[in-house]
């Protein structure tokens, strides 16, 4: 759903997609390609938020902050499932993990990726091309160039998600029984174990 706060109302690029399960309100503005996941709560009641091309904020994520700050998830950002962004600004093609905090006034470089279930504490400023763990977060190493080579084909396929669910997703009644002819999805995307054996 999308809310009109005080004299503030959402923008959101035609190409985007956001799902009618997930609440984006306010000073919000959605680039292109995006995709906001059914549960995402993003909040521009307190300042303004950036999303920029191709970003996607998955399932039960929460986008905020407080009040007076404004914050941008840079290009390609990638946010996971069940992740928080409060108060803090994503840089270009990062990834930040499934269930990962990310605090106030921290700044995740440009190809950064923050592992699943880190906490980023308030300030931290994280250098680009960095693999961020643990909590507290700390840099473990420097991205390679084929963990960021992953990391883009797998943001590629949520770009490409937003005209997908606006061609194909809609609400039905559920099947009562498994038809016969029912197939499994093809795989189109490697693991991180598998890419990085080839």
């Amino acid at each position: 759903m999308i809310y009109k706060f005080k004299e503030y109302t959402p923008v959101v690029h035609e190409s985007s997609f956001v799902h009618p399960l997930a609440a984006v309100t306010g000073n919000v503005i959605i680039g292109k390609n995006c995709y906001i996941g059914p549960g995402a709560a993003i909040r521009g009641d307190w300042g303004q938020i950036i999303l920029e091309d191709g970003v996607n904020v998955q399932e039960n994520c929460t986008v905020h902050m407080f009040p007076g700050k404004s914050i941008t998830l840079k290009e390609s950002a990638h946010v996971g499932h069940g992740a928080i962004i409060h108060g803090a600004n994503l840089g270009r093609n990062c990834l930040i993990g499934m269930n990962s905090v990310i605090m106030d006034d921290a700044d995740i470089g440009d190809e950064s990726i923050v592992g699943a279930m880190a906490f980023v504490k308030a300030e931290t400023i994280i250098p680009k091309r960095s693999l961020v763990v643990g909590n507290p977060a700390k840099v473990v190493k420097e991205v390679s160039d084929e963990m960021i080579t992953w990391k883009t084909k797998g943001t590629q396929l949520y770009q490409q998600l937003p005209a997908d669910c606006h061609e194909n997703l809609r609400q039905v009644e559920p099947l009562r029984e498994v038809p016969e002819n029912m197939k499994i999805q093809e795989g189109v995307y490697d693991t991180l174990r598998d890419f990085m054996k080839k």
